[in-house]
């Protein structure tokens, strides 16, 4: 019987939904949170950082620190909320892109951060939010309603 208790709670057989959605609730607060304090830094250092801010885009240097501190910071906000999900992932997925392709010319040993950021939001993306999400509040509340 005992063996029974090991065996299934080292080889559960299928994650269910909500295992699953506290999985993405996780993963939103450990990776957006932590994105936010990159975001954070840059809107604080905003003054020192907009003259030499790597301009990938030709927009200039200040409104490329802001497109990424827009992509940090506001839209990490969004991300680990759950909110506008999928369109607040899409400046954060560029901003990653660019911080790994162009601010460390694609390198690992530069830019593993950038990249493992980058990995994890692409497959949050393709995951969704979770029914922990607001996203998941807001379309399943007009249902309740009815």
């Amino acid at each position: 019987m005992m063996n029974m208790k090991y065996n299934t709670l080292l080889f559960p057989r299928k994650a269910n939904q909500t295992n699953f959605s506290l999985f993405l609730l996780s993963m939103r607060l450990l990776f957006g949170s932590l994105l936010m304090t990159h975001g954070y830094a840059k809107l604080m250092g905003f003054a020192a950082m907009s003259a030499s801010f790597p301009d990938p885009f030709g927009i200039g240097s200040r409104y490329s620190l802001m497109l990424a501190i827009f992509g940090e910071l506001f839209c990490s906000v969004a991300f680990v909320f759950g909110f506008l999900y999928r369109l607040s992932m899409i400046p954060m997925i560029v901003t990653m892109a660019v911080a790994f392709f162009f601010a460390h010319g694609g390198s690992i040993t530069g830019g593993e951060l950038a990249f493992v950021y980058l990995v994890v939001f692409i497959l949050m993306y393709m995951a969704g939010p979770g029914k922990y999400s607001v996203d998941h509040w807001m379309t399943n509340s007009g249902k309740r309603r009815r």
